[in-house]
């Protein structure tokens, strides 16, 4: 393996974990849910370069997938962290009144 994929695997590694660390002890639910979504997208990087070494280009579609699996995850808890209730939130949003 060549010194510039290790360097990039170690720096991919090293955001990883300083994501988890904030994800962790984030001061507010904003910092945390951010953390979790750089989390994520390291993951998406660090699956594709396990394809670039390997040459598996299998798990790319697996980096896809997880890629979206992330962001409307990360979309739904903002959604669901700043209106307290999905369900609610989207009644709201459609008009409906009756509760």
């Amino acid at each position: 393996m060549s010194t510039v994929l290790l360097i990039t695997t170690l720096a991919i590694f090293t955001t990883m974990t300083l994501a988890l660390i904030r994800a962790i002890m984030g001061p507010t639910v904003y910092d945390r849910i951010v953390a979790v979504n750089m989390f994520g997208t390291k993951t998406v990087l660090a699956v594709a370069l396990i394809v670039f070494i390997t040459g598996h280009s299998d798990l790319l579609d697996v980096a896809l997938v997880y890629a979206l699996i992330n962001f409307i995850s990360v979309i739904t808890i903002l959604k669901l962290s700043h209106k307290g209730n999905l369900a609610a939130a989207g009644k709201r949003e459609r008009g409906s009144s009756d509760d």
